[in-house]
């Protein structure tokens, strides 16, 4: 397995260890209708890991049917958040999952709106329509506290759901965590992709894990971002207050290191740990 899903298990086991939940089994799940939202299967079983059929949350406002996998199990669970442009079905989630399975531990993994198999258009997202995808995950979908472990943006949405949710978040670990990205990228907008925007409200921007598939970038996106940043704050203001472990390469070309130093002394958690790893990148993954 990668070096940062090794690092990530550490992490989690330690966060287990410092629950004050200790683990305990969950039976098996119902059909379930909350307010604005409703949970389907597509197959006649919830605990089934290895089902390439998700399983859909139906939201109502604003309508979008969320993916998802779900295995039931003991507590404290993990729910994943991918990244930015990432689905469920990467990696670092899966091998996630299996390690879960392993220990008979509840496991949770989606899709954001507009993302892999979850409806919706992607130029319609923002981090704040992702974080309330996150937030409907945690609240219809799982029982229990949860370890968030959150790859990028992931890691951002993470923090955000942690600080609304205090009482269902056990701990967050984040991968390469990208707290206030969407601010980065304005900062550093060429008058090429200034004039783009202007004219489509969007731009595509180069990424070199999808060389033929550039990021699409919108003013929406780039507009709202700022409303959840987390960098700014000074003195532990982030009321964030579970233990947190921060993972992050030296080599990381998207998200400097520093972000993760930056971040850890924004929370107010006492109980935090960053881990720098001196050859790794943005993916973790070699």
């Amino acid at each position: 397995q990668e070096c940062g899903i090794n690092l990530v298990l550490v992490y989690w086991m330690a966060l287990c260890a410092a629950s004050a939940t200790p683990g305990r089994p969950i039976g098996r799940l119902t059909s379930l209708q909350t307010g604005r939202c409703r949970r389907c299967v597509s197959t006649p079983q919830f605990s089934n890991p290895v089902s390439s059929l998700p399983c859909y949350l139906q939201r109502t406002s604003p309508a979008v049917s969320l993916a998802y996998h779900h295995m039931p199990g003991c507590l404290p669970g993990v729910l994943f958040c991918p990244g930015f442009r990432s689905v469920m079905s990467g990696m670092k989630a899966l091998a996630l999952q299996e390690w879960c399975q392993q220990g008979g531990r509840q496991f949770t993994r989606f899709d954001y709106t507009g993302h892999g198999q979850s409806s919706g258009e992607f130029v319609q997202g923002t981090i704040g329509v992702w974080m309330q995808d996150t937030m409907d995950i945690l609240e219809h979908v799982t029982q229990g506290p949860q370890v968030l472990v959150g790859a990028s943006m992931g890691g951002w949405l993470a923090l955000l759901v942690a600080r609304r949710a205090a009482k269902r978040v056990a701990g967050v670990v984040g991968v390469g965590a990208a707290p206030d990205f969407v601010l980065r990228i304005s900062a550093s907008l060429t008058q090429e992709q200034r004039s783009e925007l202007e004219a489509r409200g969007h731009f595509r921007r180069p990424s070199a894990y999808s060389p033929n598939q550039p990021h699409l970038i919108t003013q929406k996106l780039l507009d709202e971002g700022p409303q959840h940043a987390l960098l700014g704050a000074v003195g532990g203001q982030v009321e964030v207050r579970c233990p947190v472990r921060l993972l992050h390469g030296l080599q990381d070309p998207d998200v400097s290191w520093q972000v993760a130093v930056q971040l850890a002394e924004c929370l107010a958690t006492d109980d935090l740990q960053v881990q720098l790893l001196k050859a790794g990148d943005h993916r973790l993954s070699d």
